[in-house]
C-alpha cells in the first residue's frame, strides 16, 4: 500500500469511522428501557409537521410505526393524507400539537424551509426525536442552533437527504479513500432545477390574492416576517423566494453534494462566490447560477479543492477530460463529478450508479474493500437510531455542518464578488452586508427555542 493511500485511510478511520459504525447493535432491551429507549420491536409514536407534498411520502416511509398526529396549515394540500388517517388529531399550528399531544416519541418535519428550524427545535426541546427534510434549515445560524440542541437533548436525528443512505454514495467514498482517482482537487455538481419545477426570473412577481378558506396563512408563515398571501408562494413555489426557501441549492444540493461531502469531508470553505447569474429577479433567486466554493486542505492526501455548483441546466455540463457523448451524473441532468490527479468518478443525484470516467475504466475495475456499513434505508436508519441503535447516517452532527457550508452559496447569490469566510468567527470577513443573512428575521413574539 502506498504511503499516500495509507495516510488517506488512516485519516478517515480516525476522524470518520471511529464511533460511527455500530458495534453493539441495540444493546440489551433492559438497559435501553432504563435509558428511555424503546425495544427494536416496539413501535414509535410519530407525529408529522407537514402532511401534504413531501410530508405525504415521509409519513409513508415511516408507516411501520404508529402515526399518532398530523399538522398542516393547508387542508387542501394535506387532504389525501388526512383521509388515510381519519381518526387522528389534526392541527394547523405545530406548537399546539407539540404542547397538547403527550404521547409523541418522534416528529417528521416536512414543511417549507422557513419552518424547519423552529419546528425541529420545538420538538427536540420536548425530548422528541426528529427527522427533518432537506435542506434542514434556511440559514447558517439555524443549522448551528440545531446542531447544539441535538447534542444537548440526546435525541436521534436525521436530515431527509436519502442519498446519504445510498450504497453508491458509500462506494464513491471508498473509491476516493482507496486512492483510485488520486487526490481530488476539483468537483462539479449540477441540476436542472428550478427549470420547469418553479419560476425564477425577473418577470416573477408575487401578487396578493384572497387567502383560500382551506389555508391558515398565519400558521403557514410561522415565524417569518408577515406578508400578504399570494398563490406564487403556496402551496408549491415558495422555494424560489429567499424569505421562505433556498432555491435550487436548497432543493437539490443536499442530495447531489452529499456524496462529495461524504467522500471528501469538506468542512468549511475559505470562500464562496456566485461566478455567474442570469435572470436576476426583484423578488426571487436568479433563474440560473454557477457558484464556486474553495476548500482548504483537510489532511494527508486531501489537498485544497474548488467546487462548482451549477443549476437550471438543460443538458449535462461540458467538462474537460470527459469524452464527448458520455453520460455523467444521471439522465435527469443531476449529478456530480469528482476529478482527481489519477482519474474521475461520477454519481447520480442520490449517489446512484457510481462509476469511473471514462466508462472504459469500469470494464475490469473491482470496487475497493468495504469500509462503511450499508444502510438499512434512510427512514429505517433513523427509526433504528430512535430505538437506541447507532446514530443515523445524516444525523444533525453530520447534516448541520454540511448544510452550513452549502447555505453560504445561497447568500452568495445576493452579491457580486468573492465572499471570504472566517470559520473561527462564523462570519464573512470582507462583507458585513452578507453577514446580515446568516440569521433569519423572526416576527415579534416568535419563539425559535420554544
Amino acid at each position: 500500500m502506498s504511503k499516500s493511500k495509507f495516510s488517506r485511510r488512516h485519516f478517515f478511520y480516525g476522524s470518520l469511522l471511529a464511533g460511527a459504525v455500530p458495534t453493539a447493535g441495540f444493546g440489551s432491551v433492559a438497559s435501553l428501557k432504563a435509558a428511555g429507549f424503546k425495544s427494536p420491536n416496539e413501535k414509535l409514536n410519530i407525529a408529522a409537521i407537514g402532511a401534504g407534498g413531501k410530508g405525504r411520502s415521509d409519513i409513508a416511509g415511516c408507516a411501520t410505526e404508529n402515526i399518532v398526529a398530523l399538522c398542516d396549515p393547508d387542508e387542501k394540500r394535506a387532504e389525501s393524507t388526512f383521509k388515510l388517517y381519519p381518526n387522528l388529531p389534526k392541527y394547523k399550528d405545530f406548537r399546539q400539537m407539540l404542547d397538547k399531544e403527550r404521547g409523541i416519541d418522534a416528529v417528521l418535519v416536512s414543511c417549507p424551509d422557513h419552518v424547519h428550524g423552529s419546528a425541529a427545535m420545538w420538538a427536540m426541546n420536548r425530548g422528541k426525536h426528529v427527522y427533518c427534510q432537506k435542506p434542514l434549515v434556511r440559514t447558517v445560524w439555524e443549522a448551528q442552533e440545531l446542531l447544539k440542541a441535538a447534542a444537548k437533548r440526546g435525541v436521534a436525528t436525521q436530515m431527509g437527504n436519502q442519498g446519504y443512505s445510498n450504497p453508491g454514495a458509500r462506494e464513491c467514498a471508498e473509491i476516493v479513500w482507496n486512492g483510485d482517482i488520486g487526490s481530488v482537487t476539483e468537483v462539479h455538481a449540477w441540476t436542472d432545477r428550478p427549470g420547469k419545477y418553479w419560476p425564477q426570473s425577473p418577470e416573477v412577481e408575487p401578487k396578493e390574492a384572497p387567502i383560500p378558506a382551506t389555508l391558515d396563512w398565519t400558521a403557514w408563515q410561522a415565524g417569518s416576517l408577515p406578508a400578504a398571501y399570494s398563490p406564487a408562494y403556496a402551496p408549491h413555489h415558495w422555494r424560489g423566494y429567499p424569505q421562505y426557501g433556498c432555491g435550487a441549492i436548497g432543493d437539490m444540493a443536499c442530495h447531489i453534494l452529499g456524496t462529495p461531502n461524504m467522500a471528501l469531508q469538506l468542512g468549511w470553505p475559505t470562500s464562496v462566490e456566485c461566478v455567474k447569474k442570469e435572470g436576476v429577479g426583484k423578488y426571487c433567486f436568479p433563474h440560473q447560477t454557477v457558484i464556486r466554493f474553495d476548500f482548504p486542505s483537510r489532511g494527508p492526501g486531501f489537498p485544497a479543492l474548488k467546487l462548482f455548483w451549477n443549476d437550471s441546466l438543460k443538458a449535462q455540463p461540458v467538462i474537460e477530460g470527459v469524452p464527448a457523448g458520455e453520460l455523467i451524473g444521471d439522465k435527469d441532468i443531476n449529478g456530480s463529478l469528482l476529478i482527481g490527479d489519477k482519474g474521475m468518478v461520477t454519481t447520480g443525484c442520490y449517489g446512484e450508479r457510481t462509476r469511473l470516467i471514462p466508462d472504459a475504466r469500469m470494464k475490469d475495475y473491482k470496487l475497493p474493500p468495504q469500509l462503511l456499513t450499508r444502510s438499512p434505508g434512510h427512514y429505517r436508519d433513523w427509526i433504528r437510531a430512535c430505538k437506541g441503535g447507532a446514530p443515523a447516517c445524516s444525523n444533525f452532527s453530520v447534516a448541520a455542518p454540511f448544510v452550513s457550508w452549502m447555505l453560504l452559496g445561497v447568500i452568495a447569490m445576493r452579491f457580486d464578488g468573492k465572499l471570504e469566510w472566517d470559520a473561527a468567527r462564523m462570519r464573512f470577513s470582507n462583507n458585513n452586508a452578507a453577514n446580515e443573512y446568516l440569521k433569519p428575521k423572526f416576527h415579534k413574539g416568535w419563539k425559535f427555542n420554544g
